[in-house]
């Protein structure tokens, strides 16, 4: 019987799953179990798109097709909270599953609690992410510093602190992650100061992080984190359809060991990135003041925000109008107004940021503004409905 804080090492039982999935193929076989058996109407994923550095997402409504999404994309920066909140109309009339990285965790969560999103229709399938980069500066930095031809890499990955190209032919290379974004390369800068790379705010975490021994890059360590998670992994492996072990201990270790080191990396950054705005909420406004005169009012940032849902913007709302037609509002108005509406729920998925056209650090300043939120009010967007987190300076969870 599964029960919720289990662990496992698991691996798909069908070796054409298993070989091309990642890590065993253990998300593809639960996905494909779950559209097998009726349990969800659809699978929402990432899939390649033209190539490794252009992403999409996926709506899977066939068992066969789940292996499409089989594999990681690490300049795939889309948050899939979006995508269910707005086009699936938050599932209200079908139940699916979603592979989740943990921001895209969050932000479902925290639009569960908003009413945008139905949690008992959504299965969230967590996969540990230890960043995202962003795709064009990535294809100028593997012709620069890797001295490889992007069009020849066909894997890249993240492990022992190192970013790691692989190519065709199978030449491989890494350079620590640390070193190149002290370049300014490497990771899109809010995943250098996300604090969550284990999403156990999913209903299941899944990653190759702590598999050691005979199943290194064969099986995937597997955190039952819900009941629903149980459920679903236990109907899995009564299927015969996993195949599963008790991790060994010292994987365990070095998986905790593995996410420490990269909380420690991301409070670090943060450090950095929150220097100088120990002031109120508007004095981080007033620092933030050059970069918010460039800003053209494109509305990028409210577009591209998984939390910014409103039907009618009240900044264009009829009848007694804020911005009279034909007029945009002032820089500060207008992304001050944003703040009231999202920054207490802002996950720090960095969309705003990536639409940007004038480079603002939108989501630099959100994440700043919410930090202090989170320390006066003492919680963690999207880890769980009710019960309230502990924080230390800068707005850190509490690790053991």
């Amino acid at each position: 019987m599964v029960e919720v804080n289990d662990m496992f090492y698991a691996c798909s039982a069908n070796d054409e799953i298993a070989n091309a999935g990642e890590y065993g193929g253990a998300v593809t076989t639960i996905m494909k179990y779950l559209l097998e058996e009726g349990i969800v109407d659809a699978v929402v994923a990432v899939e390649k798109s033209w190539d490794l550095y252009d992403a999409k997402p996926i709506l899977i409504t066939k068992p066969e097709d789940v292996i499409k999404s089989a594999g990681s994309l690490h300049c795939g920066t889309l948050n899939l909270a979006k995508f269910v909140s707005k086009y699936l109309d938050g599932a209200r009339d079908m139940k699916i599953a979603v592979t989740c990285k943990p921001c895209d965790a969050m932000t479902l969560r925290e639009l569960m609690k908003k009413g945008k999103v139905i949690e008992d229709n959504v299965i969230m399938i967590g996969v540990n992410c230890g960043g995202t980069m962003p795709p064009v500066p990535t294809i100028k930095m593997i012709k620069d510093v890797y001295g490889m031809d992007p069009n020849d890499v066909v894997k890249e990955e993240i492990a022992k602190g190192k970013l790691i190209m692989e190519t065709k032919d199978g030449e491989e290379k890494g350079i620590s992650i640390e070193e190149l974004e002290e370049d300014g390369m490497g990771r899109r800068e809010n995943c250098q100061r996300c604090i969550m790379n284990i999403p156990t705010n999913a209903d299941l975490a899944l990653g190759n992080w702590g598999v050691i021994g005979p199943l290194t890059g064969k099986a995937t360590f597997v955190e039952v984190c819900s009941e629903k998670g149980a459920e679903i992994l236990g109907k899995v492996v009564d299927a015969g359809l996993v195949k599963t072990e008790a991790p060994i201990e010292k994987g365990i270790e070095i998986r905790a060991k593995i996410d420490g080191i990269m909380v420690k990396q991301a409070m670090k950054q943060r450090e950095v990135d929150f220097a100088g705005t120990s002031g109120d909420i508007l004095e981080v406004f007033a620092e933030y003041k050059e970069e918010f005169s460039r800003c053209m009012k494109c509305y990028g940032c409210r577009e591209a925000c998984p939390l910014c849902y409103c039907d009618d913007c009240c900044l264009e709302a009829e009848g007694p109008e804020w911005v009279p037609g034909g007029y945009t509002p002032a820089a500060p108005f207008f992304h001050l107004t944003r703040m009231v509406h999202m920054v207490d729920a802002c996950t720090n998925c960095g969309q705003c940021s990536e639409v940007c056209p004038c480079e603002i650090p939108v989501a630099k300043v959100w994440a700043t503004v919410n930090n202090k939120v989170r320390d006066v009010f003492g919680y963690y967007s999207g880890v769980d409905n009710d019960v309230p987190l502990p924080f230390t300076e800068f707005g850190k969870k509490s690790y053991q």
